[in-house]
């Protein structure tokens, strides 16, 4: 019994090993797409907050954007 329980426990950390191993590479990848950007001329700033908005379902989104907009309404930045 023990060794069919250590077996699917060495099992799945060596999945959690490859996953993290991936996980890594995709971050790598994604950080390599946002200096291209700024090698061209974007701003990464702003292209990490389009995509976080884009994230968002557009309910959420117009509704994050109208308090927003109440915010800087009452501070003056409208």
């Amino acid at each position: 019994m023990a060794d069919a329980t250590d077996d699917r426990l060495r099992l799945l950390i060596e999945r959690i090993e490859r996953l993290e191993a991936e996980k890594k590479g995709i971050s790598d990848d994604v950080r390599d797409v946002y200096a291209e950007g700024k090698a061209v001329g974007y701003d990464t700033r702003m292209m990490r907050e389009i995509v976080r908005l884009r994230k968002m379902k557009p309910d959420d989104r117009r509704e994050m954007e109208m308090v927003l907009d109440t915010y800087k309404a009452a501070l003056g930045l409208a």
